[in-house]
Formats: structure tokens, C-alpha cells, sequence
């Protein structure tokens, strides 16, 4: 069984098959999804679409970075609402991101450090994005008197960063990108032990090999676990049982 511990299931994309797309998860046994909140756009749909689903897909409340505009403290405000209303697994997807530009990267800063500050204080984890932005998310997260644990979502660094986010005391986010025939990946997971990884989608972005550039879906995460198998030279099943135990220690889910 697996657990897809970053999935945006509740976008647009699905909004045409979203209980096909649902049924075939679960034939590819994904037990469990995560929802990681974008915005204060999203958070209605992202709450909605869970509540048809109890107990198999749960939500994260936060802002994306992308999402940091010079409103970012109205957001976080709104945000903060809901956090303090209901009940979240994790504060996500929060994170910094430098890909496209540096316009906003105070902002984005002060709005990741804030977000871990929430997660402290409900000792819930964070699920990390950084792109374009390893080194200053752990400059960030080491310069914190009290880090939060959780999930580097995504993960891009080398095996030396891979090994400075575990020792802080987080997991590493694999997805479809390892499929990729260019992926660096698979050659910085060599180096580190399964009980640090769990599995994600990004869903609907990030379908793995044959698939890359078309809609991803929880069901296919099969795929990125075979990749992994064929990596660590164990069974697609090993991985599915290391992964999900390491993703229900880590947001503190139920067996159900």
C-alpha cells in the first residue's frame, strides 16, 4: 500500500473524472493522500474535495511561496484561521522558491519562517518546496531556534544536501522526476537509506516516465516506487511498506 504524501487532487484538472481518477488510486493501492493547500484560493476546494473522502485524504494548511505577493501578511492571516479551526496534518506547501525571480524573496522568507513558527507551535510537521533555493531554505531552517521537522518535498539538492536535510531532522520527498532518463536522483538516494524517504506526486504535475508531460496521478506512483526498487535493488513492495511507515511516523496518521 502507499501513501502519496503531496498531491493537489483537489485542482481543476480533476475536476472532470476526479471519482475515476479517485478508484483508480485505490486499485493501485494508495491508501492515503495529502493535500498540500497554494493559497487562500484554493483552501474551499481543497476542504471540500477532502471531505468527501474521511480518513483517506487529508489536508495541510498553508502558503505556497509562489503565492508570496506584498500581500503576504493578509494571507497568512487568513490562513492562520483556518490552522487554528480545524484539523490539519501538516503546515504546507510553504517553502521558498527562486526559479523564476528574486523579487519577492524577503517576503517569501519571512512568510516560510512565520509558517514554521505555526508548526512548531502544533507540533505538526511542514512540507518544504524549494526550487532554485536548497541552500537558503537549511540557511534558514538552521538559523531557527526551534526547527520543525517534516518533508523537503520534491527534493534537487546533491548527496551532500540530501545528508544536511536529514540530519535536521527531515525526510526527503521523491517523486515522478526520478523516472526522468536525465534525473541526477537516483544517483543521491544511492547514498542514503529508504527509512529517509517517503513518496509524493504533485499531482497533476510531474508524471513520472512514460507519462512525463501529461497529468499526473496518484496511481501512478507505482512508478516512481519501481524506479526507486530498481535503485536500492529491493521489491516495489519493500518500498511501498518503508515509505509508508516512514510518511505515518512523520504526520502522525492513523492505521485506518
Amino acid at each position: 500500500m502507499f501513501i502519496d504524501t503531496h498531491t493537489h487532487i483537489y485542482l481543476p484538472h480533476f475536476s472532470v473524472d476526479s471519482g475515476s481518477m479517485m478508484f483508480r488510486a485505490k486499485q493501485a493501492g494508495v491508501e492515503k493522500m495529502l493535500l498540500p493547500n497554494i493559497d487562500r484560493s484554493t483552501v474551499k476546494d481543497m476542504l471540500l474535495f477532502a471531505g468527501a473522502y474521511p480518513g483517506r485524504l487529508h489536508c495541510m494548511i498553508g502558503l505556497h511561496p509562489g503565492s508570496v505577493k506584498k500581500n503576504y501578511i493578509n494571507e497568512l492571516n487568513y490562513l492562520e484561521t483556518f490552522l487554528d479551526s480545524g484539523s490539519f496534518v501538516a503546515v504546507g506547501e510553504i517553502g521558498i522558491d527562486l526559479y523564476w525571480d528574486y523579487t519577492y524573496k524577503s517576503q517569501q522568507i519571512d512568510a516560510f519562517r512565520t509558517q514554521c513558527e505555526w508548526a512548531v507551535k502544533k507540533n505538526i510537521p511542514v512540507s518544504i518546496h524549494s526550487r532554485a533555493a536548497t541552500d537558503e531554505v537549511i540557511r534558514q531552517l538552521m538559523s531557527m531556534q526551534d526547527i520543525p521537522r517534516g518533508i523537503f518535498h520534491c527534493f534537487e539538492g546533491n548527496k551532500s544536501r540530501a545528508k544536511e536535510v536529514i540530519d535536521l531532522g527531515f525526510k526527503i520527498g521523491v517523486g515522478g522526476n526520478v523516472t526522468f532518463k536525465n534525473s541526477q536522483l537516483p544517483n543521491v538516494l544511492k547514498h542514503l537509506e529508504p527509512s529517509n524517504l517517503v513518496l509524493e506526486t504533485d499531482a497533476p504535475y510531474l508524471a513520472p516516465h512514460p507519462f512525463r508531460g501529461k497529468r499526473n496521478e496518484p496511481a501512478l506512483i507505482r512508478l516512481t516506487a519501481q524506479k526507486l526498487a530498481e535503485t536500492y535493488g529491493t521489491s516495489v513492495e519493500d518500498i511501498a511498506a518503508t515509505t509508508q511507515k516512514n510518511a505515518i511516523e512523520c504526520f502522525k496518521l492513523g492505521a485506518g
